[in-house]
C-alpha cells in the first residue's frame, strides 16, 4: 500500500513537472516573439529616420553643387566676353596698323622714285667731274687708278716690313745658335767630307827619310798601324811631317802618339806596330777614365756609374770650335750649381744635368741621332732621373724644358760657350770672316761704310739718309742677315746693326 501511493505520488509529480515545463515554454515563446516585433519596429523607424536624414543631406549637396556649376559658368562666360573685348581691340590696333604700313609704302615708293632720279643726277655728275678732273690733271682716269694703285702697293709693302719685323724680333728672342754645333758634332763622329781644322792631326818627324820606314816594304808598316788604330795616314810632299786623319778623336790620338813613339823609338815593322799600338791604347783607356773620374771628384758628384764615367773621359779629347768638350761640360755644371742655388732650384739636378749634356758626344756609336738624343738614350739605360734627362734632351731645344733645372742647363751651356775666349778659330779665318762681314753689307746699295766689331760679333753699317727711309734700312738689315746666313760659317749669332743719321750743319757768321 506504501508502495502504491510511492508510485501514485510519482506519477503524479511527473504529471506535474510535465504540465509545468509545457506552460513556462509557451509564456517564454509569447516573450520572444513580443521582443523580435519591438525590434523589427525600431530597426524600421531607425531606418526611415536614417534614409530621411540621407535624403535631405543628398538634397542639399545637389544644390550646392547646382550653385557652384552655375557660378562657374558665369565667371566663363565673363571670361569669354574679356576675351571677346580684347581680340576685337587687337583687331582694331592690327586694322590701324595696317593703315599706318599702307602709308608707309606710299612713301617708301615715293623716296625710292625720288633716290632713283638722284643717283642719275649724280652718276651725270659724276661723268661731268671726272671728265674735268681728267683735263685739270692731264690724266686719263686709268691713269689717276694706276697711280692709286701704286700707292696701295707702297703702302702694303710697307705694312708688310713692319709685320715681317715684329715677326722676326720676336722669333729672335727664342732662337738658339745650334747649326755650327750640329755641323761640328756630326763631322767628329761620321761625315762624308774632311775637315782639316778638326778630324786631321800632323805629326812631325826627323827627317823625310822615316817616311819610307813609316810604309815600310810594300805598304805593310802603313796598312797594320791604319787596321789597329782605324785611322788613315796620309803621306805627302809635306816636308818632314805625315797627316793622320779620323773622325773618332779618341783613335786618332792613340795613332798620333803611337806613331810618335814608333818614330822617336826608330824600330817599326809590324809585329813592334802591334806592341806600341796595345800600350798606347790602354794608355789612353786610363787616361779616360782618370779624366772623368778627376771631373766627377772635382763636382763632388757621387753615384755615377763606370759607362758614364767612361764616356765622360772621351769628352777630353774631343773639341768645339777650340773649345775642350769635357771642361765645357764642367763649366757648365758649376754654373748651372750656382744658379740653381741663387733661384731657389735643385742645385744638384743642375749640376747632373750640366755634366752630362753633352755626354752623347762621347758615345762610341755610329747612330743618326744627335748627341742630344744619344746622351738621353745613354742616360735611361743606366737609369739616370728623368728631371736629368730632360736637361740633355732639352739643352737645344730638341724638347720642351719640362723643369726650371733644364732651363738652367740651357743659360749655362749658353754662357760657356759665349764667355770671351772660350772658344777661338784661326787668325786667317778670323780676319777672312771679318772681310767677308764687311763686303756683304757694302754690296747693298745706299751703305757708305761697314764695320766689323767685337770679334765679328756684330755688323754696324752706316746708311746714306738721304737715300735710305727708316722701312728701307730695315729691309737692308733683314737682306744683309740672309745673306750672312746663307754665306759665312760662323759660331754663335751676329748682330746686324744700321744706323741712318741725319747731321744738319750751319754756321753764324
Amino acid at each position: 500500500m506504501g508502495i502504491f501511493y510511492l508510485l501514485l505520488s510519482c506519477v503524479v509529480g511527473f504529471a506535474i513537472g510535465v504540465a509545468v515545463r509545457w506552460l513556462y515554454a509557451k509564456y517564454k515563446l509569447t516573450s520572444a516573439e513580443q521582443e523580435a516585433v519591438r525590434v523589427r519596429n525600431e530597426a524600421q523607424s531607425k531606418a526611415e529616420a536614417e534614409a530621411k536624414e540621407l535624403m535631405l543631406e543628398t538634397r542639399e549637396t545637389l544644390q550646392k553643387e547646382q550653385q557652384q556649376n552655375e557660378r562657374e559658368a558665369r565667371e566663363r562666360r565673363m571670361e569669354l566676353q574679356k576675351s571677346e573685348r580684347r581680340l576685337l581691340q587687337k583687331e582694331m590696333n592690327l586694322e590701324h596698323k595696317q593703315s599706318e604700313l599702307e602709308a608707309l609704302r606710299q612713301q617708301l615708293g615715293e623716296k625710292e622714285e625720288e633716290l632713283t632720279k638722284k643717283e642719275s643726277e649724280v652718276i651725270e655728275r659724276e661723268g661731268t667731274l671726272t671728265t674735268e678732273l681728267e683735263k685739270v690733271a692731264s690724266m686719263t682716269s686709268e691713269e689717276a687708278k694706276n697711280i692709286l694703285i701704286e700707292e696701295m702697293k707702297e703702302s702694303a709693302r710697307h705694312d708688310g716690313q713692319v709685320y715681317i719685323n715684329k715677326i722676326e724680333s720676336e722669333t729672335q728672342l727664342q732662337a738658339d745658335k745650334v747649326a755650327r754645333d750640329i755641323i761640328i758634332s756630326s763631322i767628329q763622329r761620321l761625315a762624308t767630307e774632311v775637315s782639316g781644322e778638326i778630324t786631321t792631326q800632323s805629326v812631325s818627324l826627323p827627317s823625310d827619310e822615316m817616311k819610307g820606314r813609316i810604309i815600310g816594304r810594300e805598304g805593310r808598316n802603313i796598312r797594320t798601324l791604319e787596321t789597329l788604330t782605324g785611322v788613315d795616314i796620309i803621306i805627302d810632299d809635306t816636308p818632314e811631317a805625315v797627316v793622320i786623319s779620323c773622325f773618332d778623336p779618341v783613335r786618332k790620338e792613340i795613332a798620333r802618339v803611337a806613331l810618335e813613339r814608333l818614330v822617336q823609338d826608330g824600330r817599326i815593322h809590324p809585329a813592334r806596330i802591334e806592341e806600341v799600338v796595345n800600350k798606347v791604347t790602354k794608355e789612353v783607356g786610363r787616361i779616360i777614365v782618370d779624366e772623368g773620374e778627376k771631373v766627377v771628384f772635382d763636382l763632388g758628384i757621387h753615384n755615377m756609374g763606370n759607362e758614364l764615367i767612361r764616356a765622360l773621359g772621351r769628352l777630353y779629347f774631343r773639341t768645339s770650335y777650340g773649345q775642350n768638350v769635357l771642361m765645357h761640360s764642367k763649366e757648365v755644371a758649376i754654373l748651372a750649381g750656382m744658379i740653381a742655388s741663387e733661384v731657389g732650384a735643385d742645385s744638384e739636378i743642375a749640376k747632373r744635368g750640366g755634366l752630362l749634356h753633352d755626354i752623347g758626344k762621347g758615345a762610341e756609336t755610329e747612330s743618326d741621332s744627335n748627341h742630344a738624343e744619344l746622351g738621353a738614350e745613354m742616360l735611361k739605360r743606366f737609369g739616370e732621373d728623368e728631371k736629368v734627362i730632360n736637361c740633355v734632351l732639352a739643352h737645344h731645344n730638341d724638347v720642351e724644358p719640362a723643369s726650371v733645372e733644364a732651363v738652367i742647363v740651357q743659360i749655362a751651356d749658353a754662357i760657356s760657350a759665349a764667355r770671351p775666349g772660350a772658344r777661338r778659330e784661326s787668325i786667317d779665318n778670323y780676319i777672312k770672316r771679318l772681310e767677308s762681314l764687311e763686303g756683304i753689307a757694302k754690296s747693298f746699295d745706299g751703305v757708305e761704310n761697314a764695320f766689323a766689331i767685337q770679334a765679328g760679333r756684330e755688323l754696324r753699317i752706316m746708311v746714306d739718309s738721304e737715300s735710305v727711309s727708316d722701312e728701307d734700312a730695315r729691309d737692308i738689315a733683314n737682306k744683309i742677315a740672309q745673306r750672312i746666313e746663307a754665306e759665312l760659317r760662323y759660331p754663335g749669332k751676329i748682330k746686324v746693326t744700321i744706323i741712318r743719321e741725319l747731321r744738319v750743319v750751319e754756321y753764324a757768321r
